[in-house]
């Protein structure tokens, strides 16, 4: 896969690997997360959408059955709810709104079923955010230390946001995640 953001694009030259000319994709599927070639996540929160409709369907017939509500809960958490937060600190931040409003759809299903409102996509997405940047800030030997590290203000040890000239960098990880701390603070 070749991720190129250029307007007019320009013929890639192909890879060999071991003399064998490897494929070019459009996205590709690693470690259950959908990559298109242009870092938009339509593609992985359409897979996701499916994945967890096909699952509320499962919840559905559970409580059909008269199974227990603790039942319930626990196979929302273990089939629909890690279906849906997977990987969500990765893409939640940069997908489209009417992306995010679906998969809070089924959310929201989900909680009608189970009879009590549950947390939205985007309280998980910034509490696994903000975890995994406090995380980052505790490990000395996690590879974005440093970077955090230098974004500390002299005076109030906040964290100062990362110059970013693209929408696409302002909605990655860390630029993300230090505008949520700030906020927390």
């Amino acid at each position: 896969m070749v991720i190129d953001f250029r307007r007019k694009k320009l013929p890639s030259q192909p890879v060999r690997i071991r003399g064998e000319v490897v494929e070019e994709v459009e996205d590709y599927k690693y470690l259950g997360v959908v990559i298109d070639n242009r870092l938009d996540w339509k593609a992985n929160s359409e897979a996701m959408y499916k994945k967890g409709m096909s699952r509320l369907y499962f919840l559905r017939k559970l409580r059909s059955f008269n199974v227990c509500s603790k039942m319930l809960e626990l196979f929302y958490q273990s089939a629909v709810a890690s279906t849906i937060f997977f990987a969500v600190v990765c893409w939640d931040s940069s997908i489209r709104a009417s992306d995010s409003n679906r998969l809070n759809k089924i959310i929201r299903k989900a909680g009608s079923v189970l009879g009590f409102k549950l947390v939205s996509l985007e309280s998980v997405m910034e509490r696994r955010m903000l975890n995994k940047l406090l995380t980052i800030m505790d490990n000395d030997q996690h590879p974005l230390y440093q970077t955090v590290d230098r974004q500390r203000s002299i005076f109030s040890h906040r964290l100062l946001q990362l110059r970013c000239r693209r929408d696409r960098y302002r909605k990655s990880f860390l630029p993300h995640a230090i505008t949520l701390f700030n906020k927390k603070q």
